[in-house]
């Protein structure tokens, strides 16, 4: 891996990118906290941004770089993101998510104690008119499978090792919070505390559009906020 500082055309600075993985088809990188994932209405720079900076400027593309969105991070979540760098790599990538082919794991702080160790939480979710998600029964099945990492008694507090199933919106922070585990600076689902979301996406794995070799990627979260206490 690597860390390359990237400058957007008018000068300004952005964020490190930290790219894992590189070649003609696919691009692995670490998305920060509080970026988008893609850019929205409020005009803030995304880490799809970042990345099609970095590849206009390593190979000197000119005009509009084409790059493949096929999963996104909420944008206070951090973690790792794959992108495609060309359309077939984009539709072969997109397929293997909606096969469950892709392997998606998160480290999450939650309120309290796990009732087990281990364990699968099942729900059906439904997105609201207001942008939040609901448990709710009309709503589209949501699986992920728990295991407890360590209770911070003195906090009561757990840190969680979280592999999805199903990939619903803010699936991990509703079905953690509807059991009254809610996630630490999780302002939607828990408790309003002015801090970055404990939630971070450090395992992906997915096969390579064109080899269909299985890639496998790890990241341990930045030593800041939460993560400088509940650490992996």
């Amino acid at each position: 891996m690597f860390y390359l500082v990237v400058y957007m055309e008018d000068g300004n600075q952005m964020n490190k990118l930290n790219v894992l993985y590189e070649d003609n088809h696919v691009i692995v990188v670490v998305k920060p906290a509080n970026i988008l994932s893609q850019g929205d209405s409020t005009g803030d720079i995304s880490i799809m941004d970042m990345v099609k900076q970095y590849i206009k400027e390593k190979y000197h593309k000119p005009g509009n770089v084409y790059l493949g969105l096929v999963h996104r991070l909420d944008r206070p979540v951090g973690g790792i993101m794959v992108f495609a760098r060309s359309s077939k790599a984009a539709s072969r990538l997109t397929n293997s998510f909606q096969e469950h082919r892709v392997i998606k794991k998160y480290y999450a702080v939650v309120r309290g104690k796990m009732e087990s160790d281990y364990g699968k939480l099942i729900d059906y979710i439904e997105k609201g008119n207001d942008g939040n998600s609901y448990i709710s029964s009309n709503g589209k099945k949501a699986i992920l499978n728990y295991e407890v990492i360590k209770y911070y008694s003195d906090s009561d507090c757990s840190l969680v090792s979280i592999e999805l199933e199903t990939g619903r919106h803010h699936q991990i922070r509703v079905q953690f919070s509807s059991r009254g585990h809610s996630l630490l600076g999780d302002q939607r689902y828990g408790i309003f505390d002015h801090t970055q979301i404990a939630l971070f996406c450090y395992y992906l794995s997915f096969p390579h559009p064109i080899t269909k070799e299985y890639l496998l990627f790890t990241e341990d979260p930045p030593y800041e906020g939460y993560w400088t206490k509940f650490t992996v």
